[in-house]
């Protein structure tokens, strides 16, 4: 085994004694903008901070131009300003997905200042409940649905006039691996990541003919402030790091190049599916 290998194992091994963990970014750096994406218009939702803010970055760094979205205008101008000081071409609006209004206000403002939307990444999502499952109310399944599932599905129909215009465009929509395998406590919210699989198999084929691609990232256990509520519960760390093959918790920065990949041109004959990036957790329904 070789030493930085062996290395890497050992900073392991001790973290899962504290339910700490490392990233891949303490140990690999991120490459280079190759701007794949010039000219594109990219709208990601939930992109103020972790996978929906990497997944930005991402998208501005191979040329796109991405606009912000987030519930909280503090936010917003925040991470606008964070990528534009890496001279990123980024803008951003207030948008809370679960609105029809927002949703509506969103779209058009980025078809009236930019001229048109060729990404939509759907980050978006909730979950109010942390529990056996059993215990979970009318109250909660209506959040988590609506917002994980219905808003995903309406902003997609809401882009695709648009998209067409264009001559197609890219749908990508954020999954989980909880999708696959559900995490215990977190059951209707994993229930609402197994329809986001389902909804990227059904839309695909509806709109192959206008030349846009569905597909989807299921990501697994990423350090993010999202998924503290799993990752300090020291039992649900245990359970899961023994699934990984790659002995890292993931990073944002791990999810966004698999965004950036499935909306650039390189993915062009791949729609319709779901790309688990799990550090090699079983993803089979």
């Amino acid at each position: 085994m070789l030493p930085a290998r062996a290395a890497l194992l050992r900073h392991f091994t001790r973290a899962l004694g504290s339910a700490v963990f490392i990233t891949k970014n303490d140990v690999f750096l991120n490459p280079g903008p190759s701007g794949k994406l010039q000219g594109k218009i990219a709208l990601v939702t939930a992109s103020t901070e972790g996978i929906g803010f990497a997944a930005a970055r991402g998208l501005a760094q191979q040329g796109a131009l991405v606009v912000l979205s987030s519930r909280q205008k503090d936010k917003v101008d925040r991470a606008v300003a964070e990528l534009r000081s890496q001279n990123l071409n980024v803008t951003g609006t207030t948008c809370h997905v679960g609105k029809r209004e927002d949703r509506e206000r969103l779209v058009a403002t980025t078809v009236r200042d930019h001229g048109g939307i060729d990404i939509l990444v759907s980050n978006a999502a909730v979950n109010p409940f942390f529990g056996n499952i059993m215990d979970s109310t009318e109250e909660v399944w209506d959040k988590i649905l609506d917002v994980n599932v219905k808003a995903t599905f309406l902003l997609a129909k809401l882009v695709v006039p648009h998209m067409e215009a264009r001559g197609g465009g890219s749908i990508v929509i954020i999954s989980s691996i909880a999708g696959y395998q559900p995490f215990q406590a977190l059951g209707p919210y994993s229930v609402s990541k197994t329809a986001l699989l389902g909804l990227t198999k059904a839309l695909a084929p509806e709109l192959a003919h206008m030349n846009i691609r569905v597909n989807g990232v299921a990501p697994g256990l990423i350090q993010t402030k999202f998924s503290s509520a799993v990752s300090v519960c020291l039992c649900v760390c245990l359970c899961l790091s023994v699934c990984l093959s790659v002995y890292l918790i993931g990073s944002p920065d791990d999810i966004s190049g698999t965004v950036s990949f499935l909306c650039s041109d390189d993915a062009s004959y791949i729609t319709g599916e779901t790309i688990v990036v799990a550090g090699g957790m079983n993803a089979r329904l």
